[in-house]
């Protein structure tokens, strides 16, 4: 043999894989995955428990009277009044779902698609307003209708957005024509 196949033949390169430290690491890649899953899971079930003080929400009556304004849209969740952080959990209202929102005299409709229907009582009402985020969702500015409104002694903004965001400063100008006439009739 020539020297170049002699140091041809002593120089082996090493395995490139070592497939009990690669499954090693993947395996707990996963179990800290699922670790992690499942710590927001129970924080969110906590969360909800905190807020057990909410009363259920009111369903939807049978005759509300005549539609003022219909919308389709997403709704991206409710947070206490002020908060936009602070995500309400309790009764569905922290799932993001595809709403429809109907106002009529009785008050606000929210029909969700995944989600349990809810209705906002016209004097449950507070105000209207465009705003740029809610709950961990944050849009362009006045990119969100959000709606306040009382229940259970604690008040709610809730946020939706329109399929159609031109709707939005209609939407507002009613609502919030709407609770100064339900005002001044108490």
């Amino acid at each position: 043999m020539t020297p170049v196949n002699l140091l041809a033949e002593a120089q082996r390169s090493a395995s490139v894989t070592d497939w009990p430290a690669r499954i090693g690491w993947l395996v707990g890649l996963l179990l800290f995955i699922a670790l992690v899953y499942w710590l927001m899971r129970e924080g969110w079930k906590w969360r909800g428990t905190l807020q057990s003080d909410i009363p259920e929400l009111p369903a939807v009556p049978e005759e509300s009277g005549p539609v003022k304004l219909s919308m389709s849209g997403r709704y991206h969740g409710s947070t206490t009044a002020g908060q936009w952080l602070d995500r309400i959990v309790a009764h569905g209202l922290g799932t993001r779902s595809l709403a429809r929102l109907t106002l009529t005299d009785a008050g606000l409709e929210v029909e969700r698609t995944g989600a349990n229907d809810f209705f906002i009582p016209a004097a449950a009402l507070r105000e209207a307003r465009l705003d740029k985020g809610i709950a961990g969702k944050v849009l362009t500015e006045g990119g969100l209708l959000v709606v306040t409104w009382a229940h259970g002694g604690k008040l709610i903004d809730s946020g939706f957005r329109s399929d159609h965001a031109a709707e939005h400063p209609e939407w507002v100008d009613t609502l919030n024509h709407m609770i100064n006439d339900t005002e001044g009739a108490r």
